[in-house]
């Protein structure tokens, strides 16, 4: 399966980018949906493929797996003031 993300806007795209999009089911930016893995998605891909990402699933998992580790809770940090 591979993980299509759109990263560009629609606003001014020619009609036939905003149709390729529709079939990959893209609509709104940021948006991430799950699509097989065959030529006929990869030709619609590399028509579009300045305005989207595209991501297998163990990268998703990967990139995911990251972000969470990023933002994991850590314990903060205590400084000891010596009385003078």
């Amino acid at each position: 399966m591979l993980y299509v993300t759109l990263r560009r806007g629609l606003a001014g795209k020619s009609k036939e980018y905003l149709k390729t999009l529709e079939t990959l089911g893209l609509k709104r930016r940021f948006q991430v949906v799950e699509i097989p893995n065959n030529p006929a998605s990869r030709g619609q891909i590399s028509k579009v493929k300045h305005l989207v990402s595209v991501e297998t699933a163990p990268q998703r998992a990967a990139r995911i797996a990251a972000q969470e580790a990023k933002h994991a809770y850590r314990e903060p940090i205590v400084f000891k003031h010596s009385e003078l």
